[in-house]
Parts: C-alpha cells; structure tokens; sequence
C-alpha cells in the first residue's frame, strides 16, 4: 500500500515527537530504532525513508525538544519569573525528563554527538537564553544576557544534578539552593 505524501510526513512528525521524549528519557544510546520506530506505531524499514541515520534523528530531535522547552518557557516566563523558576526546580519536573527540559537532559548526549547535535544544541541555548534575557533586569543587553546565562547555568545545573542524586534529601537541597540564589526565585 502506498503511502500518500501527506501520510509520510504526518509519520515524520511522530517519529520526531517520539524520539524528543524517548531521548530525554533514556538518552541517545538508551533506545534503539526498532523501539524508536515501534513506538510511533511504525517499523524500523521505514526509518531510512525519513532520516539519515540516528545521528540525523537526534539532530532533529533535539531540536524539537529545545524548541518545545523554548515556547514553553516563554509562556511560562510571561506569566512571572518566580513561578516558573518554582516550577522549574520542582519535584514534578525532577521526576520527568521525558517531558521536561531538553537542555538538563540531553546535555550530556549532546556533549559526546556529532556536528549535527551540537549545532541543534546550540541553537537551542541560545533561543532559550534570549526567551530569559528578555525577563531579567539590568541596564542594557549585555547585562540582561549575562543574567540570563548565569540563571539558565543555575537552573540546568541544579535539576541536573537533583535528578543523578535521585529523590534525597541532597537533590531537594540543590534545587532549594538554586532557587534562593536566583533574582527570580527570591
């Protein structure tokens, strides 16, 4: 049965959203492209018909990701700093990287992929280090970015490392301590 153009790109399209969360979930070399594929309800014969290869794929999800997280943050952000630094660090977000921050939980993935990764990955900081720059405080733009990368460094960090601590008392004290030094936490 052929597939008609608007069915291979509505395919596309899952593959990629599946991909954005599996690989915040179990990272880049934790699930394989048959469970990939499988998990968009498709067989692995097709993947080469949308993608390079699992580099190509993680690229692009990747993107997806970090431009999910960028509108996201910029509703939230709109909304008020405060709250969205509180939930940001919560323990909600702390237990769900599939549908959390991309940068916390493909950085590590992203440090050890190809050109194609990085470039994505870079792209995606800085589109989320202009959605903060706009909220902080500061004299001028070189201040408001140093702000913004200092608080996106922070709050990264922080969940980051709650999350390889696991649900102790230490990963609550990180994110606590993030949250006290952050202007917006306050």
């Amino acid at each position: 049965m052929k597939v008609t153009r608007a069915q291979a790109e509505e395919n596309r399209e899952r593959i990629l959203d599946n991909a954005a969360t599996l690989f915040r979930e179990r990272g880049f070399d934790g699930i394989g492209l048959n469970d990939l594929m499988q998990a968009a309800g498709l067989t692995r014969g097709g993947f080469y018909g949308h993608f390079e290869s699992k580099d190509d794929l993680a690229a692009q999800a990747t993107r997806r990701a970090l431009q999910s997280n960028r509108e996201q943050w910029k509703q939230q952000t709109d909304r008020g700093l405060q709250g969205w630094v509180r939930a940001y660090l919560s323990d909600t977000h702390r237990d769900r990287p599939g549908a959390g921050c991309g940068l916390a939980a493909l950085a590590g993935d992203a440090a050890r992929g190809g050109p194609a990764v990085k470039a994505a990955f870079g792209e995606g900081v800085e589109n989320l280090i202009a959605t903060l720059q706009d909220q902080m405080p500061g004299a001028d733009a070189g201040e408001r970015r140093e702000q913004a990368l200092a608080t996106l460094s922070t709050l990264v960090g922080s969940l980051l490392l709650s999350r390889a601590v696991g649900e102790t008392r230490l990963s609550s004290e990180l994110r606590e301590a993030a949250r006290k030094h952050l202007p917006a936490g306050r």
